[in-house]
């Protein structure tokens, strides 16, 4: 999967899809995205501080923080959706996510918890079917699934 077609997948087709499974590279292409998408924002958010500061020293932080928040906020439910679905093809349950994230609130926790997230999406995902659905890398065993 390449980068527009994951982009495309994650923001059209599975918007808040928590069912099924998401390979490696739909995962990291969509991360990719955020990143991407976030210095173009920066940029705006600095061109309207400055734009707006009346000639005077410009305010960027305000603005930085709101446009980052309306573009968090955005791409909120994808990526938990892309999470979820990322745990499915480990055959992870989803639930466990939830469970980590809520951990990852809780002092030096958090930073074990983030690692454990991390690893999780670094790691291949199971091959064929599980029980989360078909193989998304091998179509062929998708095929034998629903023959």
């Amino acid at each position: 999967m390449g980068f527009t077609e994951a982009v495309r997948t994650v923001l059209k087709q599975k918007y808040a899809t928590f069912s099924g499974r998401a390979s490696r590279s739909e995962y990291w292409w969509f991360m990719l995205f955020c990143v991407l998408a976030l210095v173009p924002l920066a940029i705006l958010a600095f061109v309207l501080a400055y734009a707006t500061s009346g000639g005077g020293v410009p305010s960027p932080v305000s603005y930085t923080v709101v446009i980052w928040i309306l573009f968090a906020l955005a791409i909120l439910l994808p990526g938990i959706s892309l999470q979820v679905r990322r745990f499915h093809d480990r055959n992870i349950s989803g639930w466990w996510y939830l469970a980590l994230f809520v951990c990852g609130y809780i002092p030096y926790v958090g930073i074990v918890t983030g690692l454990v997230i991390f690893v999780i999406s670094v790691l291949p995902g199971t091959e064929g079917p599980n029980k989360f659905g078909p193989d998304p890398l091998r179509p062929e065993a998708r095929a034998e699934v629903f023959a």
